[in-house]
């Protein structure tokens, strides 16, 4: 049987990491904002151990979908911090946007690209591509600025790419034939559908 939430919120006090990211992915899964007081008190334990990366992102991950804003001020510092496991990089970026006022998603989005963290600007962009955020034309503007000039088989793109059904104007319309005609299938194939207007399903780690 699944965990309750209230098992999954004790389970985060275990002393095995597998058994506490298990709680955390239950949590994630859960959504269920009343879990977030706990998921953030975990994840200050749980940062003291750079062994346990693998908890620490599924830990951010479910203090993004409870949506605990309490968190976001952690999550921004915890962002300009060194990383060796960067794949927590890409859940600090994707919860920073999910935590971000609805006015303040392009800020924080302008924020995360220019932190020279790949991985951060990444988990941004796979935000908004899940949530399907429409932006408007200055942040589109800038989103191309920043990834126009990328190797056209830097991963980078995909999530821009995914994200841009719903976009409209010359220069993303640009960059998503540039996308759709390039190297990467993962990134032509995301381009593609949004050229066309069609938003596809992701179901990420």
């Amino acid at each position: 049987m699944p965990l309750t939430l209230d098992e999954a919120v004790a389970q985060l006090g275990h002393r095995l990491s597998p058994k506490r990211r298990s709680a955390a992915s239950r949590l994630r899964r859960l959504a269920d904002p009343a879990a977030g007081p706990a998921l953030l008190e975990a994840l200050r334990r749980e940062v003291r151990d750079a062994r346990t990366w693998e908890t620490q992102y599924q830990i951010v991950m479910a203090l993004g979908t409870c949506g605990h804003r309490p968190a976001l001020g952690m999550l921004r510092d915890l962002a300009q911090r060194p990383f060796k496991a960067t794949m927590v990089y890409v859940a600090l970026g994707d919860a920073i946007i999910r935590l971000s006022a609805p006015d303040d998603a392009a800020g924080s989005l302008q924020w995360c690209l220019g932190s020279d963290t790949p991985m951060l600007a990444d988990g941004a962009l796979r935000a908004v591509a899940m949530q399907r955020l429409p932006l408007d034309a200055a942040t589109i503007d800038h989103i191309v600025d920043v990834l126009a000039p990328l190797d056209p088989h830097d991963g980078l793109r995909f999530w821009a790419a995914a994200a841009a059904a719903g976009w409209t104007g010359p220069r993303i319309q640009g960059f998503l034939q540039e996308c759709a005609a390039g190297p990467r299938a993962d990134v032509a194939d995301a381009a593609t559908a949004s050229l066309q207007g069609k938003y596809q399903t992701y179901s990420p780690l």
